[in-house]
């Protein structure tokens, strides 16, 4: 199996790409939309993504993808995240901090609390920042303690993130749509189309009329105009499940547009 991820060695990815099949060999890319874009073109078997964080939230790059693109999620792999400060200096000769956006902010508080004076870089991966970061003493990177290894750079702190119970879901991208378990999720997206009092409200229904539990909901903005938005949902079953089934063919009819965007094994 050839995966498609973001880049370099290192990153939080590559440790759910080998939850997914220690054996497979890795691609790696310079950010989300190559990996989105190497699925759609046939040049992985499949790629895997970040969806959301516990602490940070839904990863808007990968929602915005599965709702353009003719993609599926396939899969899920949760991981656990412990951020490493990273560096070739000592902590007191640290003037830059670089890493991805989200381990910044995971680890808001530390940064806060010891380095008040320095700098903050983003960069497309924690990995990519331990790389960097190799080159230069005064620089320290947030990323894994799998990085520090690769990349030759000494810990400086470990389990920085501001709460402990720091977890990303990841998932998988395909074209195809994996057989029911028995033990599975459904993810959708759903465009009501009309503001009217109860709308949310009749669209749940459909799911709780039918004792079917939602894992998630959360509205992002349609990118039609302002005030109108999409409700991205997770719900337990399979979209061939008859319960799963005929709660879609009852919110078709309530929204302007219904959007399945992936049926899989539930982790």
């Amino acid at each position: 199996m050839l995966i498609g991820l973001l880049g370099p060695e290192g990153t939080y990815s590559q440790k759910a790409a080998n939850q997914l099949d220690i054996n497979a060999q890795l691609k790696y890319f310079d950010d989300l939309e190559d990996v989105v874009e190497s699925v759609l073109e046939g040049s992985v078997d499949c790629g895997i993504v970040p969806i959301e964080n516990s602490l940070e939230g839904s990863v808007g790059i990968t929602l915005d993808a599965l709702k353009e693109h003719d993609i599926n999620i396939t899969g899920e792999i949760i991981v656990p995240v412990s951020h490493c400060l990273l560096s070739k200096g000592r902590m007191d000769e640290v003037k830059v901090i670089l890493s991805h956006p989200q381990a910044l902010a995971q680890c808001r508080r530390f940064i806060r609390t010891h380095f008040k004076n320095a700098r903050t870089q983003t960069t497309g991966s924690t990995s990519h920042a331990a790389k960097l970061t190799s080159e230069f003493p005064e620089m320290a990177a947030i990323a894994s303690r799998e990085s520090a290894q690769h990349y030759g750079l000494d810990i400086l702190a470990d389990n920085i993130q501001d709460y402990k119970e720091n977890y990303t879901r990841f998932v998988v991208l395909g074209k195809q749509i994996p057989a029911p378990t028995g033990h599975d999720k459904t993810s959708i997206m759903v465009h009501l189309g009309h503001d009217k009092p109860g709308g949310l409200y009749d669209l749940l229904g459909e799911f709780a009329g039918r004792n079917i539990n939602l894992t998630k909901i959360e509205s992002r903005p349609s990118k039609l105009g302002l005030g109108d938005y999409l409700f991205y949902i997770d719900m337990e079953g399979h979209q061939t499940d008859i319960p799963v089934k005929d709660a879609l063919e009852g919110i078709e009819k309530l929204a302007d547009k219904v959007k399945i965007i992936g049926s899989y094994p539930k982790r």
